[in-house]
């Protein structure tokens, strides 16, 4: 069975713009408006087996930018630890100006 991964989806989120616009627009169709392999094929024009075909490529893409860039997972980390220092602010009963930095900070993280 061919199922969704939902780290591709994050990776097209990130990555997408750097495929070709007939990989983007089909992964965009699958991950995004979630439409079957068929659907994708009528709207294209190409066979239930190109489609699933070019999803494959463009998933081993993005894979490939990751491994090489790794920045998804840099982001990632830094949400995370922006998320940790919030967490701990507020613990620490620290001075408004600070905490309110802190959230503004996170939020631009977490765009």
């Amino acid at each position: 069975m061919f199922e969704k991964n939902l780290q591709i989806g994050f990776l097209l989120d990130f990555y997408g713009d750097i495929l070709s616009e007939r990989k983007r627009t089909v992964m965009d169709m699958y991950y995004n408006e979630d439409l079957s392999l068929a659907e994708i094929a009528a709207e294209i024009g190409i066979s239930r087996q190109g489609v699933r075909d070019l999803i494959k490529k463009s998933e081993e893409e993005l894979k490939f930018y990751e491994e090489k860039l790794g920045l998804a997972e840099k982001l990632r980390k830094t949400e995370t630890h922006a998320k940790s220092l919030l967490s701990l602010a507020d613990k620490l009963s620290l001075p408004e100006e600070f905490t309110t930095e802190l959230k503004e900070l996170t939020e631009i993280i977490s765009e």
